[in-house]
């Protein structure tokens, strides 16, 4: 016999030798677990730091609604007449102080007593209707779930704190508005500078893209933000002369409550009609049947008159998707959240449909603003 001088080959090695600690493939597998164990802290450590930081990327993304709005003004403006853009957003920031401290400044006084009347004649409302509801059983039945006086103080006084984006209270209230104005507006003097910085963190092949993702949201929250602008505006006086009308109290505070809650769609309306139902309702059965119908109609109005007039201005968002976003960022932010999530369900959606859609899945999937322009065509 001849002895066998085959060098000795990998697969002929005994099993405890190829898995003995500090082999290759051992070294392998404990690399790919550290890996995916320390992406799975990264993933929390940035699902804790955006929890604790919330309400300042809150803030954060109401600045750039602002901004928008006023590019998209400035935007135009300029198409009215030639000029350069900052002096065209130096025009319309004008405008804006203008019309709001002129309408401050001659409806202050009425405003704001109006607004005192309003925070009593609410809880006197709901003691009556309790009062009347002891008396009658079938009142009972029906108004037995209501708040009392002081559940309802309570209430409102744990919401107050959530209502605010970053601060609380009233000087809260107060900075984040001087915040939102002041950030607003150097977002909305260089925009491309911010663009640009943030196309910048992404990888050169990818840039393009990232372009093209960027454009696409803010055009999105231009056109919802300035076609509900517009909604506000009509349903909030439309709102306060029906009131006014019917010789219902608080029909101007009223009426503005209307305006700036309908900027959250579907749940916005329902707020507003609540306090203006009670008061009409403390005063007759039929002037609350009465202010029910007026808010229905300014609703049917909006939908099928209003909306179809700036339709242009608006984007594609499904019903239920946009609710559904509403109580779950209010059950996290409280009313920071409800009022924001409808720019941020657009925002989302573009996101989605962009990059997971389109992008890694392969669909030629319609953006919000495509599927809007796409409804227009087929109607």
């Amino acid at each position: 016999m001849t002895e066998d001088t085959r060098a000795p080959d990998d697969t002929e090695q005994p099993r405890s030798a190829r898995n003995a600690p500090g082999s290759g493939s051992e070294r392998s597998f404990l690399h790919r677990v550290a890996l995916v164990d320390g992406l799975a802290v990264i993933f929390l450590l940035a699902l804790a730091a955006l929890w604790y930081a919330s309400h300042a990327l809150l803030l954060i993304f109401a600045c750039i609604l602002f901004a928008i709005l006023l590019y998209e003004a400035s935007q135009r403006v300029r198409k009215l007449v030639p000029m350069r853009r900052p002096f065209a957003l130096a025009l319309v920031v004008v405008l804006l102080a203008g019309i709001i401290g002129g309408g401050a400044y001659l409806m202050a006084p009425q405003i704001s007593d109006q607004a005192h009347q309003l925070s009593t004649a609410i809880p006197e409302t709901l003691d009556q209707l309790h009062e009347k509801a002891a008396k009658n059983p079938a009142l009972k039945a029906i108004l037995g779930e209501l708040p009392s006086t002081e559940q309802l103080k309570k209430s409102v006084g744990d919401l107050l704190p959530r209502a605010g984006l970053f601060f609380s209270g009233v000087l809260g209230a107060l900075g984040n508005t001087v915040i939102i104005i002041f950030v607003g507006i150097y977002f909305a003097l260089q925009p491309f500078l911010y663009i640009d910085g943030i196309v910048t963190l992404v990888p050169k092949r990818k840039r393009a893209r990232a372009r093209e993702v960027l454009d696409e949201i803010g055009l999105t929250l231009a056109r919802w933000m300035f076609g509900k602008f517009f909604s506000m505006v009509v349903v909030g006086i439309a709102t306060a002369t029906g009131l006014t009308l019917l010789d219902v109290p608080l029909a101007l505070i009223l009426g503005i409550i209307a305006g700036l809650l309908d900027f959250i769609p579907y749940l916005g309306p329902l707020m507003a009609g609540v306090p203006a139902v009670l008061i009409a309702l403390s005063i007759s059965p039929e002037l609350a049947l009465s202010v029910v119908l007026l808010f229905v109609g300014i609703q049917m109005m909006e939908g099928y008159l209003l909306e179809p007039l700036v339709t242009r201005k608006m984007v594609s968002l499904p019903p239920a998707l946009t609710i559904i976003m509403q109580v779950l960022m209010g059950a996290f932010f409280g009313l920071a959240g409800v009022a924001l999530a409808t720019p941020l369900t657009a925002m989302l959606a573009v996101l989605v449909s962009m990059l997971y859609v389109q992008d890694l899945l392969g669909d030629n999937v319609r953006t919000p603003v495509e599927a809007n322009e796409s409804n227009k065509k087929d109607a």
